[in-house]
């Protein structure tokens, strides 16, 4: 079988594997392409396998993909400096930690834990899309639909509730995620509290 017929055949599937591990079509697309031009490349004479060969190299990529965002957000959050930032900003006027906690016993009473941990991250922590896609595993156009649906229901009847919600938790790893740039307990957080109401 020539090349392009190789390529013309195993496209679909290599695309198809590309997109469950990205997410992203658009980056999908990329990662096949690449490996197509790796795959015209090399001689043919060394592939005993052509369809393994192919599936391997799109995995591979996409894996570098992978660990290429994982560092490039790394070294952002590493980059942003928040205390600094606070630091020229004066507080003092504010009890932070008191309007914090009231701000999220709202959430918690009006938000879903879905609607919860997509709000907060895309509006508290500016996360892109893409990647809420992937914390949340849920296709981005959703995650989009009900940020817009947390914002509308934050927005009305702020001052009927009243709040049996511990955020003693949810502040401490909020604190972290400002603090040190770590996300992880905060998402850790939000996660756990979709599971519970499964």
């Amino acid at each position: 079988m020539t090349q392009v017929a190789n390529i013309v055949l195993y496209q679909p599937l290599l695309q198809s594997i590309a997109y469950k591990m990205l997410g992203c079509m658009q980056d999908a697309e990329d990662m096949v392409q690449d490996a197509f031009l790796k795959y015209l490349a090399v001689d043919h004479d060394k592939i005993q396998n052509t369809k393994a060969y192919l599936i391997r190299s799109v995995t591979n990529n996409c894996l570098n993909h992978l660990n290429s965002l994982k560092e490039k957000k790394k070294e952002y959050l590493e980059s942003v400096k928040l205390p600094e930032m606070f630091e020229k900003v004066d507080f003092s006027h504010l009890d932070f930690k008191t309007e914090l906690d009231a701000a999220l016993k709202i959430m918690h009473k009006k938000l879903g834990p879905l609607e919860r941990g997509l709000f907060l991250l895309r509006e508290g922590f500016d996360f892109e899309y893409d990647e809420l896609q992937k914390i949340f595993n849920k296709k981005k156009d959703h995650c989009r639909q009900l940020v817009c649906r947390a914002k509308d229901k934050l927005s009305k009847d702020i001052d009927k509730f009243s709040y049996s919600f511990d955020s003693k938790a949810y502040f401490a790893a909020f604190k972290k995620a400002c603090t040190e740039g770590n996300f992880d307990d905060l998402i850790n957080h939000l996660n756990d509290e979709q599971e519970e109401i499964k």
